[in-house]
């Protein structure tokens, strides 16, 4: 008796981040010091500049750009303090949190698979 042939899986055929989680949630994780800004916010509200050293190489630009887009994006909540110097400091939204298991899981592949030992597992 011949064995039936199954269905290959088919992924969607397109994927867009409108009709596809995960093309959405890639689109976040996978933008560059994106998740490495959230990463850092993840253990609480930072100063700009406290980011800027935590994420060595990245322009001043590029971080206020990536800041406000995640606040754009509900992420990041920007805070202003009327002080003298100013003070501005981010912090994750509930959103934001959400996105702390996948860091969680980027940081524990990492250590297992790659020798990565900066934080550990």
């Amino acid at each position: 008796m011949a064995a039936k042939a199954e269905t290959p899986r088919t992924m969607l055929p397109v994927h867009q981040a409108g009709q596809c989680s995960v093309a959405a949630t890639g689109e976040i994780v996978g933008s560059k010091w994106t998740v490495l800004i959230v990463h850092d916010l993840s253990e609480g509200a930072r100063r700009f500049t406290e980011l800027e050293h935590a994420c060595a190489g990245i322009s001043p630009r590029t971080l206020a750009e990536r800041l406000r887009w995640l606040e754009a994006e509900g992420m990041v909540v920007r805070r202003s303090y009327a002080e003298s110097p100013p003070r501005v400091e981010y912090q994750l939204t509930d959103k934001g949190e959400a996105l702390k298991p996948i860091i969680d899981e980027m940081r524990r592949f990492g250590h297992e698979w790659l020798g990565c030992e900066v934080h550990p597992a």
